[in-house]
């Protein structure tokens, strides 16, 4: 028997095992298994980290960006397939209602716990002390005061589509601050980098898991922990004419999001979808692939899945 023969024999019996621990053959459905992909590293990659698994297993994978509030109708409306990283601080309402409405289900919380906040480099605190609390950077707020926004400072605020209102926190707070939102996620990192490499005063958007933390020292201002009452009882908080005055929680759950037909239609993937969980430590690296290694998120996605093989290989099989 020639070499080849016998390698395209051995390729499909090793196939054939990969399976073996599944209850499904796959693919179900020729049907294309549409991932969200949205403006930020991390998604991007895992995105890609995810549907180059369930390539893997035979299946047709098309990514589609998407706004970070509207994908969820589009998913409970079978539109889009599956959201790897929906997170509590920013996508709570959005997440719950499209559950609720039941287009859309939870298909399961990750082991990372997040934060979503205001955040200062560590040098900040050498020339406002009491910065890591709301209440001691806006005493503050003159050092961060640019052009745009004299005699108040600015925050440098995320992408609009990220749900994120500082605006009304920074009035409901009576803050001398202005929200300056960026465009895209990249733009956070400029205005931080440059701000660093000078040691200026500088308060931005941040979150955690993300590269941020492996490359920058620094830390998330503290706000009031937030309850349902912060949101509908002025009574509650520190201002008592208003709603609204608290920050985001501190440990912060991330979740994945599924429209509902996806066990009907792809069993098999949707038995991979929901083995697949990332920690912290997962999450940053991915994130770090791109916006420090420069890599693309395909080519991170690729690399991460050999780092993390026998992970991988465990939610596969």
């Amino acid at each position: 028997m020639k070499f080849d023969k016998i390698f395209a024999i051995t390729a499909v019996v090793a196939a054939s095992f990969a399976f073996t621990t599944s209850t499904y053959a796959a693919p179900e459905s020729d049907e294309p298994i549409i991932i969200v992909q949205n403006n930020w590293t991390s998604q991007l990659v895992l995105s890609n980290v995810v549907g180059q698994m369930l390539e893997s297993k035979g299946y047709t994978v098309e990514y589609t960006p998407s706004d970070s509030q509207l994908q969820f109708t589009a998913i409970a409306n079978g539109d889009m397939h599956f959201q790897v990283e929906a997170w509590e601080g920013s996508m709570k309402t959005a997440f719950e209602k499209a559950v609720a409405d039941e287009g859309m289900v939870d298909a399961g919380k990750h082991g990372a716990v997040t934060r979503e906040e205001w955040w200062i480099p560590n040098y900040v605190l050498d020339v406002c002390p009491d910065a890591g609390n709301w209440e001691g950077l806006n005493k503050c707020a003159a050092l961060f005061a640019t052009a745009e926004t004299s005699p108040k400072g600015r925050f440098v605020g995320p992408p609009a589509d990220w749900g994120k209102n500082y605006a009304a926190r920074i009035d409901a707070l009576n803050m001398d601050f202005i929200a300056i939102n960026v465009g895209q996620a990249a733009t956070l990192w400029a205005e931080l980098q440059a701000a660093y490499d000078r040691k200026e005063p500088i308060v931005l958007f941040n979150w955690t898991p993300n590269f941020i933390e492996s490359k920058f020292e620094g830390r998330f201002v503290d706000f009031p922990e937030p309850e349902a009452a912060c949101f509908d009882d002025k009574a509650w908080g520190p201002n008592p004419k208003a709603t609204g005055d608290c920050g985001a929680p501190h440990e912060a759950w991330l979740k994945k999001a599924a429209w509902k037909g996806i066990a009907e239609t792809w069993p098999g993937a949707w038995e991979i979808l929901q083995k697949v969980d990332f920690n912290n430590a997962q999450i940053a690296r991915a994130a770090l692939l791109v916006d420090v290694d420069g890599m693309t998120p395909e080519d991170a996605a690729k690399t991460w899945i050999t780092e993390n093989q026998t992970l991988v290989d465990g939610w596969l099989n």
